[in-house]
């Protein structure tokens, strides 16, 4: 597999927010200097603990200070933005940083009401997300109704972050998928809704083949409970925002183990590290050499994030050397 990662510059206690984007530039150019083939960052609007709303505005700043790794969105939130306004911001980012450039998309809305309502989104509203993905890549490929500007030699291509119905507009469309989350974490030697979409793949111009990649957590340390420790301020964050419906900053680890634990909140923090990848080099290579042979996957999109930015920087530099 392919070796990429995303960071959704997740902000820390105590540090300001422009830390969280300062920090993803600083991996992005270690990324590169690891020979990752991708870096790509998040949307995430008025979430405490994610610094980065606007992925085209820092992928601007990221391709500023690299010169070869893939740059991309992990994703670009479709019923959040006009067509034609995401793949004119694509294009000027294709025509600064040529044949860099992805465009993730993803259907998500946003995290609360409060938030689905300043974004003008409803969540009855119709679901237009396979049109919309269709008029992007008409807008891109210089088809639309209008031609989007700046017009590029090659189209940045689209990659479609996807639930299980999500894989079978990708497989219509003929585009690659990146698939997280619980249908990584099934039974059974093969994923059957990955093998659907690949047998369902409809070749397209830019694509002629089916791509699977796959993004979860992978943290590696000198020994499991050492990732595990690193894993934590990650999933108390997430066991949190469930408890009180707002993703906090990181924390660190002894200041966690300093506050109280429901059962039901140990619960939780012990399902999202059990759903990673971690341990030592040799633990994480079998593990996903493993889900490499369940998922068919091209590429890997590690989405670790820690307390601790240098064991995170360590992480990446021991991902980098494996052979998966």
């Amino acid at each position: 597999m392919k070796l990429s990662i995303l960071d959704r510059s997740r902000t820390r206690r105590g540090a300001p927010d422009s830390a969280a984007l300062t920090g993803t530039i600083e991996r992005a150019v270690y990324a590169e200097h690891l020979g990752f083939e991708r870096f790509w960052v998040a949307e995430h609007h008025a979430v405490p603990g994610i610094a980065s709303g606007s992925p085209p505005v820092l992928l601007a700043a990221l391709g500023a200070r690299t010169s070869r790794i893939r740059l991309g969105s992990g994703g670009v939130m479709l019923p959040n933005h006009q067509p034609l306004v995401v793949a004119e911001q694509f294009l000027i980012l294709e025509a600064m940083y040529p044949g860099r450039i992805d465009l993730g998309v993803g259907r998500s809305l946003g995290f609360t009401k409060p938030v689905r309502e300043a974004l003008r989104r409803d969540r009855n509203a119709p679901d237009t997300f396979a049109d919309d993905l269709d008029e992007v890549r008409s807008y891109l490929e210089g088809k639309g109704a209008v031609t989007a500007r700046p017009q590029v030699a090659t189209p940045p291509p689209m990659f479609v972050l996807a639930t299980r119905r999500g894989l079978d507009f990708a497989a219509k469309a003929g585009l690659p998928v990146v698939v997280g989350g619980p249908i990584l974490h099934g039974a059974g030697a093969r994923i059957p809704e990955l093998d659907r979409y690949r047998d369902s793949f409809v070749p397209s111009a830019a694509h002629r083949d089916p791509y699977v990649m796959i993004s979860l957590e992978v943290m590696i340390a000198e020994n499991d409970d050492r990732a595990r420790e690193l894993l934590l301020p990650e999933a108390w964050a997430l066991a949190q925002s469930s408890r009180t419906g707002e993703f906090p900053p990181l924390e660190s680890v002894a200041d966690i183990r300093t506050q109280p634990w429901t059962p039901r909140l140990r619960e939780q923090v012990d399902a999202t590290i059990a759903s990673s990848i971690h341990g030592d080099a040799e633990q994480v290579k079998v593990a996903l050499d493993a889900l490499s042979a369940r998922t068919g996957a091209d590429e890997l999109l590690a989405s670790t994030s820690t307390f601790d930015r240098d064991a995170l920087f360590e992480s990446d530099r021991l991902l980098s050397l494996l052979d998966v």
